[in-house]
């Protein structure tokens, strides 16, 4: 009898220990869950380096430059290619575009690499909330059924909040109607692919809320506000903002914040000298628009107004920013929160003389990039760092800090150290590259046969000519719309861009090759290669050898969040 006694109470007494361990084991994984940090990822369409922290002198940019005192800036920032959709999916894969197969904006980035693991997909396997709003990948390849597990909440907006058209103004949407009718009207279904557009910019007194940013800012905030009060689980928050995107349109008190007298406009608004006529297009996206002449040059006046729209957008974001910091600080997870702004490409405003991304040079590659996270040391808080460092490496940095696994996948490097040293020895190269701009529609697609049917048709052909005149035997009109790549690799001191025949080996002799000495030529306005042969030798061979080469040394970090 006693014997079964102790059996039993042996019995309860383990059942009960189970069970405290149980709870225990509960406590201890919703306790690191809490603990784990949210994510705020700021992505900024076509913003370069525009900031007053990074140097403006006329950019009024209160708070991105306060974020800026709150973590590290990266000023030597650069992106894979400087095209929306190849640079959103290299970002968000960790891969870089030759791996991804992605060189224009009408490639899905699983085309070749079905099961790649998305950054904000990786957040959600392990444990996070993950929504986004705005544009975070490029508009026609969102995969949300994989890396999106929250959808925005919608219900929770304020009423009379309406989603937003393109144009507050009734004129200027009428306009865009117009012009959209008219021109597939002419030139059919070739329209579809850009034509028909409304005025470039629009400066209308109309609250933030009119226009995308400033709804899609009160979305992320509901949104946030309804995750936090229903779950636990970590937020990964995808905020992307569309401006300074085209076309320019924000409230008309962002524009008042500016004084046209003030503008000045780009002084290096020619061609690099003895550049490549590959290398520059004739700002094919901005003439899109209905109020932008089809050829010749931007005029002194359309110049200053167009610079001045860039920068009221500029404003505008900083403003949805400041918003969405508010945000979190009321909720009280700011400081658990690591927030990230990055843009996926820069933009020409004049220089070189055109208009627009997509270039190889680094007025088109180089993006602000601005890391806080938490138990940054106070020492580190506001530093700058010019480490050359990649779009591509943003995934493993974040996940780092997270304390998520590695993928083997990333192709880029975690900048965690670089967080707490900011000034420390890194890459010793960094890479991108672009498909012959002169001759792809902006959205970097080959020249349609259409297109050349068009009001570019005229523009096309000047550029044509200006080609042969340079490559002279060289000139292939299949090779150099459809296979010629820019390839290129930006060292502290120089930019090389090797363009190359896609269809050969990767180490193939370039057709044409461009030297940029940023030490004595940071514009990039003259091309140096025929003066330094011996540079130009050794920077092939880096280029060459490839971005594994060039990593930075394997280094501890020292950070909160290391990889578990």
């Amino acid at each position: 009898m006693y014997k079964y006694l102790i059996v039993l109470l042996l019995v309860v007494c383990s059942s009960a220990l189970a069970n405290e361990s149980k709870r225990t084991a509960e406590a201890v994984t919703k306790q690191e869950q809490v603990k784990k940090p949210n994510v705020l990822f700021i992505s900024i369409d076509d913003l370069r380096p525009e900031l007053g922290s990074y140097g403006s002198d006329i950019a009024i940019t209160p708070n991105l430059d306060a974020l800026a005192k709150r973590g590290v800036q990266f000023n030597q920032a650069h992106a894979q290619q400087a095209i929306c959709g190849p640079s959103r999916a290299s970002i968000l894969t960790g891969i870089r575009p030759d791996t991804l197969d992605v060189h224009h904006n009408y490639q899905l980035f699983r085309h070749k690499l079905k099961n790649v693991v998305t950054l904000p997909q990786h957040f959600a396997n392990n444990g996070y909330d993950a929504f986004y709003v705005g544009k975070i990948f490029h508009h026609t390849d969102k995969d949300e059924a994989l890396s999106w597990n929250i959808d925005p909440a919608y219900n929770k907006l304020p009423g009379g909040l309406v989603k937003p058209t393109r144009y507050a103004l009734k004129a200027n949407q009428k306009i865009q109607q117009d012009n959209r009718k008219a021109m597939f009207a002419k030139y059919g279904e070739q329209a579809k692919f850009g034509l028909g557009s409304g005025p470039a910019y629009e400066a209308a007194d109309v609250p933030d809320t009119a226009y995308h940013d400033g709804y899609n800012t009160e979305l992320a905030i509901a949104t946030m506000k309804e995750q936090l009060s229903k779950s636990d689980k970590p937020l990964f928050m995808g905020f992307g903002m569309m401006k300074p995107h085209l076309p320019w349109i924000a409230p008309k008190k962002y524009w008042d914040l500016y004084n046209p007298n003030d503008i000045t406009l780009a002084k290096n608004d020619t061609a690099p000298l003895d550049g490549a006529e590959i290398g520059l297009h004739a700002s094919f996206e901005l003439r899109t628009f209905y109020n932008i002449p089809k050829e010749g040059p931007i005029g002194p006046a359309l110049a200053r107004t167009l610079k001045h729209a860039y920068l009221a957008n500029i404003s505008y974001v900083d403003a949805q920013i400041g918003k969405m910091m508010t945000a979190l600080e009321d909720q009280g997870i700011l400081d658990n929160t690591i927030v990230i702004v990055w843009s996926d490409h820069g933009w020409h405003l004049g220089e070189m003389g055109i208009w627009g991304k997509a270039t190889d040079y680094d007025i088109a590659t180089r993006v602000p990039l601005i890391i806080a996270a938490p138990d940054m040391k106070s020492d580190v808080k506001g530093r700058k760092s010019n480490a050359l460092v990649e779009l591509v490496d943003i995934y493993p940095t974040l996940s780092q800090l997270a304390g998520l696994n590695n993928l083997p996948q990333w192709e880029g490097q975690s900048m965690v150290p670089l967080l707490t040293d900011p000034a420390r020895p890194w890459k010793s190269a960094v890479f991108s590259q672009f498909p012959t701009p002169a001759l792809r529609e902006w959205g970097a697609y080959p020249l349609r046969p259409g297109m050349r049917e068009t009001y570019f048709g005229p523009l096309i052909r000047e550029v044509e000519q200006r080609i042969k005149e340079q490559q002279k035997d060289k000139w292939d009109r299949d090779l150099f719309e459809q296979y010629l790549m820019g390839n290129a690799i930006r060292t502290e001191r120089y930019r090389l861009i090797a363009w190359q025949d896609t269809r050969l080996a990767k180490n193939s002799r370039p057709l044409y090759v461009e030297l940029y000495d940023h030490q004595r030529d940071p514009n990039e306005s003259i091309n140096v290669a025929g003066q330094h042969p011996e540079k130009v030798a050794e920077l092939l061979n880096q280029l060459y050898a490839g971005w594994k080469a060039s990593k930075a040394p394997s280094i501890e970090p020292s950070i909160a969040g290391q990889t578990r």
